[in-house]
């Protein structure tokens, strides 16, 4: 797993939404990225499948290397403040996800 990295996904129903709002408006010129409202480290979704289906994996860090290495490290990919932050988080796309399953 890589480790030491950071990353924000964002909810596909959210971006939707938010292209059909922007084609809808006026032209506004470039703006913000949508990003997910939590960040997380690279592990923790993977964390929290295996601990929603009852699975156990050791995972051990890898650094990655290089310039995108060194950029993910930093946050650079992180949404800045300011910028379009959706609602849904990992936890509750999972939980959905989980509940749809069981059903």
């Amino acid at each position: 797993m890589p480790g030491g990295l950071r990353f924000q996904p964002v909810d596909s129903r959210e971006v939707a939404a938010r292209l059909v709002e922007l084609r809808l408006a006026h032209p506004a010129g470039p703006v913000p990225d949508p990003a997910g409202p939590k960040v997380y480290g690279m592990a923790d979704p993977a964390h929290g499948c295996l601990q929603a289906h009852g699975g156990r994996r050791l995972m051990m860090p890898v650094r990655m290397p290089g310039t995108a290495g060194r950029a993910y490290r930093a946050g650079e990919n992180l949404t800045p403040e300011g910028a379009a932050v959706g609602e849904r988080t990992w936890e509750d796309f999972l939980a959905e996800r989980v509940s749809r399953q069981a059903s």
